[in-house]
């Protein structure tokens, strides 16, 4: 796959470090509510495997699909929902689970669209953040880190659908 010609940003096993530290969180703030996960596809599906895993707590499963990038690098700007939730959130405690919040458009979009359904509460986890590319304020309630503006790779991260499988996080130069 010729992944190693990449720098790596974070390990598999300091990913794993946040994703507990993360679940730790979640499973404490969350507990004794009505729980839903929504998944952010497709970067978000091996953090969110992992961060379930690490709640513990019950719990439903929901998925969106929104893009915003295609094969390109850089954003495009505009949101496109390929896939919405199916499962009724009035009146529950949402947690929205990103791999990266980069420009913010696509978290805003989402966070909107969810709170137009009425959930009880409303909170976003998320693995990693470039603030510096914030064009859109989003509120992050729970973060593994804040990340350098480079094209990362690997742990869901993708570049045109590709390196998703690569168990560390990577700069793509």
């Amino acid at each position: 796959m010729g992944a190693n010609k990449y720098p790596i940003l974070f390990s598999s096993d300091q990913i794993q470090g946040m994703v507990k530290r993360l679940g730790d969180n979640i499973t404490k703030d969350f507990r004794g509510k009505n729980l839903i996960i929504v998944g952010v596809l497709r970067g978000s599906f091996i953090f969110m495997a992992d961060l379930c895993r690490q709640i513990d707590l019950q719990f439903q499963v929901d998925f969106v699909r929104l893009h915003s990038y295609g094969a390109q690098k850089e954003s495009s700007g505009t949101v496109q929902i390929s896939k919405d939730i199916e499962t009724d959130i009035k009146d529950k405690d949402v947690l929205v689970i990103e791999e990266i919040v980069d420009t913010g458009r696509t978290l805003d979009f989402l966070i909107d669209r969810l709170k137009a359904s009425d959930p009880s509460s409303l909170k976003v986890a998320a693995l990693l953040d470039k603030p510096s590319r914030r064009v859109v304020p989003v509120k992050i309630d729970y973060l593994g880190a804040a990340v350098e503006d480079k094209f990362l790779v690997g742990y869901g991260l993708d570049f045109n659908e590709q390196y998703r499988n690569l168990p560390a996080i990577h700069f793509l130069e």
